[in-house]
């Protein structure tokens, strides 16, 4: 099984983020505009399409306030497992850390979904600089 994992230091307090990273229905407004082009909530999933045209259902497993800790799974699609969290900690100064990880299979997708995360990453951590 393939884990990627990728920390963002940002440079937004941990509350602020986390008000944006629970908000599970808005990941193409809030999270990563320009990387998510849509997010539909469908009972306890929701419908993300991507701008490369990707479309993939994500069940939502745990939204936990206290951790500040998203937990989901895609279903469906090329992929065997998909399991992945993204985690605000708070840091020194009013700055946090984003820390997203997913395991999945086939290992040989690591490639491709890594390349993903890693814009992904990036469209966030400008983001929510950006703030509010």
């Amino acid at each position: 099984m393939a884990s990627i994992r990728k920390e963002i230091l940002l440079a937004a307090s941990a509350g602020e983020v986390w008000d944006v990273l629970r908000d599970v229905g808005a990941v193409h407004r809030r999270l990563a505009p320009g990387f998510v082009t849509d997010t539909r909530l469908d009972g306890d999933a929701r419908i993300v399409t991507f701008a490369n045209g990707l479309v993939t259902r994500e069940l939502i497993v745990d939204v936990d306030d206290k951790a500040r800790r998203v937990a989901y799974a895609a279903v469906g699609g090329r992929l065997s497992h998909h399991h992945a969290t993204m985690q605000v900690i708070a840091d020194a100064d009013g700055r946090c850390r984003l820390v997203w990880v997913a395991d999945l299979l086939p290992h040989d997708m690591a490639g491709a979904i890594g390349g993903m995360m890693e814009q992904g990453s990036a469209v966030m951590k400008r983001t929510l600089e950006r703030g509010p």
